[in-house]
C-alpha cells in the first residue's frame, strides 16, 4: 500500500487522465479536426496522445471513473485488432 494507503490498482486518475478521457468523449467532425485539438488543448502529439490513452484504459480507476466511455474505447480498440489481424498475413498462407 502506498502512503495514502490505497494501492496502484485502486489510485484515482491523475488530471491529465481526466482530460484525456473528458477529450476522448467530445464528438469530432473529423479526423483532421481532433488532430489539431490534440495538439493544440493537450499540447501533445498524435502518437504520444494514443498511447497515453490506451494505458489509461487499462486502469481501473478509469474504468470508476466513466465506464460507458471506457468500454465502448476497449471495444473499438478490440474490434479494430481483430481487423488488423485479419488482414495481416501469416507465414505460409495463401494471399487472396
Amino acid at each position: 500500500m502506498g502512503a495514502s494507503g490505497t494501492t496502484g490498482a485502486d489510485a484515482a486518475l491523475d488530471d491529465r487522465s481526466v482530460r484525456i478521457l473528458a477529450f476522448e468523449a467530445r464528438s469530432w467532425p473529423d479526423a483532421d479536426a481532433k488532430s489539431e485539438a490534440i495538439r493544440h488543448e493537450l499540447g501533445l502529439s498524435g502518437a504520444r496522445y494514443y498511447r497515453l490513452l490506451s494505458g489509461i484504459l487499462e486502469q481501473p480507476a478509469a474504468l470508476r471513473h466513466d465506464p460507458l466511455l471506457v468500454n465502448r474505447l476497449l471495444r473499438l480498440r478490440d474490434a479494430r485488432v481483430a481487423a488488423r489481424a485479419l488482414r495481416t498475413p501469416t507465414p505460409g498462407r495463401a494471399l487472396d
